[in-house]
């Protein structure tokens, strides 16, 4: 269990992120056209795990914008945006943005995602929903950074993320 807060106040997820140099678990999202995507897609490419509370939260929404600017200038990398909202609140949002570099994935259908990363969150007002995260995969496989941000109002560390890429 991991610890984080909201405006201060304490809360936790459920577990704790892969560590550097573990391998990445494997999982499956909804995409925004509700097929399934896999790690196993994403084989041999690098991956940026954006994880969030939801879309429809301004810090949210400033780390896909953030990550969508900054995709184009990472060579064999995806980067999926991960959150439980539904993928048709993904769709209306990248849409209304223009933002098409970065990969919308749900974890609504299971939640097995969440669980798994250790970023569901287990109590307070945003209990049920993923705690604001990042994981860098490199291309095999190997968990390369990991950030649960302290205070979920706050944006990742972008920079120490994409160093691991450079």
């Amino acid at each position: 269990m991991a610890d984080f807060k909201l405006k201060g106040n304490p809360f936790h997820t459920c577990g704790d992120l892969p560590s550097v140099g573990a391998d990445a678990p494997a999982f499956s999202l909804a995409k925004i056209d509700l097929n399934e995507t896999t790690l196993a897609d994403y084989a041999g490419k690098r991956v940026v795990l954006n994880i969030f509370p939801s879309i429809d939260t301004p810090t949210c929404a400033t780390s896909v914008q953030r990550f969508n600017a900054e995709a184009n200038s990472l060579d064999n990398t995806v980067v999926l945006c991960v959150s439980r909202d539904l993928p048709f609140a993904q769709k209306r949002f990248c849409g209304a943005e223009g933002l098409d570099n970065v990969v919308s994935a749900s974890d609504f259908r299971s939640g097995d995602f969440g669980r798994t990363y250790g970023v569901q969150i287990e109590d307070g007002p945003l209990a049920g929903l993923l705690a604001r995260s990042v994981v860098v995969i490199d291309e095999n496989g190997k968990v390369v950074h990991s950030q649960l941000v302290e205070e979920t109002a706050d944006e990742p560390n972008y920079d120490a993320a994409l160093a691991t890429l450079r």
